[in-house]
């Protein structure tokens, strides 16, 4: 099957996450899911896999077996899900780009234009899909999706090709807390090391991303009638600022960028009795992100001295780590491998710190390093999501480089 042609497909599939099924934790948290799943199965048994294993949780793996002893073993994941931004059914359009503005849904007067998407530039003579401008195209994560069936029915189709075993994994809910890595046991696969594909433009590589924490601030105040409330009121509303302006000036998101950690006031509710704080702590080096959780620790406890220790109670948790820590050198087999793919498909490799999470942190965390691959499609979240058709098949002649090339150097 054409990639493009497997891509579309996918697309019909609405697996939007669901956000009041993932706080429940039900995983996949949208039905939908499971269905791509249940397709998905149905064309790597159709492909002749092996060990084709289709969860509960819509967590699907499946293998290829070696050819050729002493290659290593890879997996490759991609996400099932598609962000909540938008929950419109995906109708994706293909236009044959000649440059200028791309018009995705003229009765809505809503444009792709030049001017705000400078990279169009970069793709006159290619084919783009898009959306009507009515939801998200899903190439984040389908784009993936599509490159790996096509890689897996490459070597399918070429037996002569060395390879070690090959590996595939299709996992819920990435769009939510990674929730699909984290419940996926990666004991049930042997794999050396991994790579997902989950970033954006032709070229784009990532090894490096935050190490994440989730804070949660609980300030308790004591109520007091304001007639009678001199001496007797604490108001944990203000408690809660008090402890906001003792953060670090200029360490917040909108203040930071490339490998700069924050801290980020996310959340703040509650009234003059009790007040929670919700905070999310952000850093690449692994002892920076220590020392920024410690950091709200000892403020904490700075607090509990001045305001008594029922007054303020901080609960600090990992949520998941810089693949990075498992990778340690760039000098790394994936990382190599990777690079080396790039060259000899002439493609210019783009190392870029992501500042943010995706499912190989988890997987990476857990023991399997997995660095990040372009899928080629750019403005993921967002009606402007759009995949030039020569970069989707460029992420899958990457995948089977890497291959060959492990094979090769076994």
């Amino acid at each position: 099957m054409d990639i493009v042609e497997r891509f579309i497909n996918y697309t019909k599939i609405n697996t939007t996450t669901n956000k009041d099924n993932g706080a429940a934790g039900i995983i996949p948290s949208n039905p939908k899911e499971m269905e791509l799943a249940i397709l998905l199965e149905q064309e790597l048994k159709e492909l002749g896999l092996n060990e084709i294993k289709r969860r509960e949780n819509s967590i699907t793996t499946a293998i290829l077996p070696a050819n050729t002893s002493n290659a290593p073993s890879i997996a490759f994941f991609a996400h099932l899900d598609t962000s909540m931004e938008q929950t419109n059914d995906t109708k994706a359009k293909i236009t044959p780009y000649k440059g200028g503005d791309i018009c995705l849904n003229k009765d809505l007067n809503i444009y792709l234009k030049e001017s705000e998407f400078k990279e169009l530039k970069n793709y006159i003579g290619d084919e783009i899909i898009h959306t009507d401008g009515t939801s998200l195209l899903g190439a984040d994560d389908k784009a993936a999706i599509a490159a790996i069936m096509d890689m897996l029915e490459f070597f399918v189709k070429n037996p002569d090709i060395k390879h070690g075993d090959i590996i595939v994994g299709f996992l819920p809910d990435e769009e939510q807390g990674l929730k699909g890595a984290k419940a996926f046991d990666i004991k049930e696969i042997k794999a050396d090391f991994g790579y997902c594909l989950d970033c954006c433009g032709i070229g784009e590589f990532m090894y490096e991303n935050w190490n994440a924490g989730d804070v949660e601030v609980i300030f308790q105040g004591v109520s007091a009638h304001p007639m009678s409330a001199k001496n007797k009121l604490v108001n944990s509303l203000i408690l809660a600022h008090q402890f906001i302006s003792m953060l670090p000036r200029g360490e917040a998101p909108e203040y930071t960028e490339n490998k700069e950690g924050y801290f980020w006031v996310k959340e703040l509710k509650g009234n003059s009795a009790k007040t929670i704080l919700k905070m999310d702590v952000r850093e690449f080096d692994d002892e920076k992100y220590k020392q920024r959780m410690q950091f709200l620790k000892d403020l904490s406890d700075a607090c509990k001295k001045l305001w008594g220790d029922e007054k303020i109670n901080i609960k600090l948790n990992d949520r998941y780590k810089n693949v990075f820590n498992s990778l340690k050198s760039e000098d790394a087999l994936p990382i190599k491998l990777a690079l080396k793919a790039y060259e000899n498909l002439n493609i210019k490799a783009k190392i870029i710190p992501m500042r943010g999470g995706y499912d190989g942190a988890v997987l990476s965390q857990k023991g399997l390093p997995c660095p990040n691959i372009f899928t080629g499609a750019h403005n993921f979240h967002s009606i402007y999501e759009y995949l030039p058709v020569k970069s989707l098949k460029a992420a899958s002649k990457v995948l089977q480089e890497i291959i060959i090339l492990a094979s090769k150097n076994s």
